[in-house]
Order: structure tokens, then C-alpha cells, then sequence
């Protein structure tokens, strides 16, 4: 069996043979016991752990006592060992900083999984120009994660621009008629521009895995 029991975790150690993609860790609503046990177990078997949404108090002390470990506070991402170089080059831009905390997810995540990822904040709508001056960079890479909250315009307006596809990911960043991300979401999904696919609000990690996929199954 893949999967061995404990006592309250249950680690999927085929996931990434059966998927692509390795198991990876929530840290929200895990005590830091649980991580810990969680990624030894996983780096045990494959020399590669992560851990997503994980406290900044839990990050730094498991980085300490975790084998090859690192932690990435504004992401909060936790990271021990690392997969193989793919040679895919993927692009994360948002719209303004305080969207940054869900592009780096989605970023770390890319990283951890062997991507090379072009990073471009801080490009939003409200100043056109700049998202124009980082054009080209964004064309260059076989697939974009545009991160945006307000009216989640941005990845509408790159998509219209470039040729590889775009993950959208709305935030949870706005005034009162935002409704959490919710206006940003409902944007996103009736786009005019196509070649548009979106995901859940302030999900940087499932844009990033969606991403992985589009660019590794191209090779197959």
C-alpha cells in the first residue's frame, strides 16, 4: 500500500507517480507536530517535502530541525530537499502588493517544483504602462499566473497580449463591494479575453499546480 496509517495522517507517497504532482502539505489547521511528522515521512521517501499555509512561528522553528529545509515567510511556504530542474519557465505577475503573499505561494510552489519562474509585481491596471513594460518577459514563458484582487481586471488585459495561457487568481484584497474576492472572481470567469482559466480566491498553490501541469504535459 501506498498509504500507511497513523494515528490521526495518512501520507500518499504514489501521489506523484498517479498525478504529476507530489502530496503536498496544508499547514492551516495542522500543529506543527503534525507537519513535522508529515514531511519526514514524505522526504523519507522521495528526498522532497512541502508545506503550504504555514504560521510563520511553525516555519521558522521547522526549518531548524527539518533536513534541507527552508521557510518562506511571506509565502508561507515550508520547503525540505527538492525535485529535478524541468527546464519550463513560468511566469507570476499581480496586480499590486498586497497581492504579494498569494503570488509567492504560487511562486515557491513553481520553484520547489523544479520551475523556473519570472516574477513581476506590482503591474496592476491602475498604471497600464507598467504591465506593458513587462510584456515581452511575460511572452517568453510557456505559462502565466496572473494574481489580482479589486475588479480582477489583469489577467483579462494579459491575456489579450500574450500567447501562453493564464491561470487567473483572484484575492481577497479590496474595499467593501469586493465582497472578499468575490467581485474579483466573478470578473476572472467571464473574461472577454480567451484563453482564461481560473481558480479559487487567494489559491496561489492551485494556480501553480495547474500551471505544472500545462507545461509538463506538453512534453508527453
Amino acid at each position: 500500500m501506498s498509504e500507511r496509517d497513523g494515528s490521526d495522517v495518512r501520507v500518499d507517497s504514489a501521489r506523484a507517480t498517479r498525478t504529476g504532482i507530489p502530496e503536498v502539505i496544508y499547514g492551516a489547521g495542522k500543529s506543527r507536530e503534525q507537519i513535522d511528522r508529515i514531511a519526514r515521512e514524505l522526504y523519507a521517501a522521495s528526498g522532497f517535502a512541502l508545506a503550504t499555509r504555514v504560521a510563520a512561528g511553525d516555519g521558522a522553528a521547522l526549518a531548524q530541525v527539518l533536513p534541507e529545509a527552508r521557510y518562506f515567510e511571506t509565502a508561507r511556504v515550508l520547503q525540505c530537499g527538492s525535485l529535478p530542474a524541468t527546464g519550463h519557465r513560468i511566469a507570476v505577475a499581480c496586480a499590486g502588493t498586497s497581492d504579494v503573499a498569494v503570488a509567492q505561494e504560487a511562486a515557491r510552489t513553481l520553484e520547489a517544483f523544479g520551475h523556473e519562474v519570472v516574477e513581476r509585481y506590482d503591474i496592476g491596471v491602475a498604471g497600464i504602462h507598467r504591465t506593458l513594460a513587462v510584456r515581452d518577459d511575460l511572452d517568453a514563458c510557456r505559462a502565466i499566473i496572473v494574481v489580482a484582487g479589486m475588479e480582477g481586471a489583469l489577467p483579462s488585459v494579459i491575456a489579450g497580449l500574450v500567447n501562453a495561457p493564464v491561470i487567473a487568481v483572484p484575492t481577497s484584497v479590496g474595499y467593501g463591494a469586493s465582497f472578499d474576492g468575490l467581485a474579483a472572481l466573478l470578473a476572472m470567469l467571464n473574461s472577454c479575453a480567451p484563453g482564461v482559466s481560473v481558480v479559487n480566491i487567494d489559491n496561489g498553490f492551485g494556480a501553480a499546480c495547474v500551471a505544472h501541469k500545462f507545461v509538463t504535459s506538453l512534453v508527453r
